[in-house]
């Protein structure tokens, strides 16, 4: 039965990772939507969102054609994505906990799938942890900036860059140990796992200047004078009412 399934794997990763083209051109037309942007502007968000952080990595790793390109799939999964956010505006609440769940499961598919091949193509455990999260996250990193918004993974939003970092180390993890299969799995489960739980707490990296290391020495040194001013000015008091006192005295 386990030889069975682990033959079977390919499969569902091949499913997922459709399903996650499909789900990421929903994810691009829906900000085509809150852009008011038309038909074409779906279109494009969709392919941009669905396909560019794969794009870009083969690219960069220079093994040939993109696959995003080669594969019809591919670029008919997207379109398809398009087409649904077109149609369908998916506000509800229950919309929205399902494409977290679904979009945390295929960014764990993704890293896990970026960092494998840039591990195949000779290269080390950096390179494979970056491309990793490209492959992830850098679609949507280009679509937010093709609609004119800051990319979402800079911060203020949940945790998504982080979730796509372990997913790769976990994939890095298992290559070294000769179980890439086993590895794909556990990046994908724990990439989705990490992904809803940050959605369902709201876990967000600090973002404010409070925890630079300038701003913290210099906030000490504030402190310091305040206290050190406290400390005088209580000084210069008692020795005033010390005075009062010894005038009282001598009259």
């Amino acid at each position: 039965m386990l030889h069975s399934l682990n033959d079977a794997l390919p499969d569902i990763f091949r499913a997922i990772d459709l399903i996650g083209v499909v789900l990421n051109g929903v994810l691009g037309g829906r900000l085509a939507r809150m852009k008011r942007f038309d038909i074409v502007g779906f279109g494009v968000l969709a392919v941009m969102s669905a396909l560019a952080g794969g794009i870009l990595r083969d690219v960069m790793l220079q093994v040939g054609p993109p696959a995003a390109l080669t594969d019809p799939f591919y670029l008919a999964a997207a379109l398809v994505g398009a087409i649904i956010a077109y149609m369908f505006t998916f506000d509800s609440r229950r919309w929205q906990i399902a494409l977290a769940f679904a979009d945390g499961t295929v960014m764990g598919c993704w890293a896990a799938t970026g960092a494998a091949k840039t591990l195949e193509a000779g290269f080390g455990i950096m390179p494979a942890l970056i491309l990793g999260m490209t492959t992830a996250i850098g679609g949507g990193m280009i679509r937010d900036i093709a609609a004119g918004n800051t990319p979402m993974v800079f911060g203020g939003n949940n945790l998504y860059a982080t979730p796509a970092l372990v997913s790769s180390a976990i994939m890095v993890a298992f290559w070294n140990w000769h179980l890439d299969t086993i590895g794909m799995a556990t990046a994908i489960i724990v990439g989705s796992a990490f992904t809803f739980l940050a959605f369902q707490r709201s876990w967000q990296l600090p973002r404010n200047s409070e925890w630079s290391l300038a701003h913290l020495w210099g906030r000490n040194r504030v402190e310091t004078a305040a206290v050190t001013a406290e400390a005088a000015a209580q000084a210069a008091t008692d020795a005033l009412n010390q005075i009062r006192e010894e005038l009282d005295k001598e009259q």
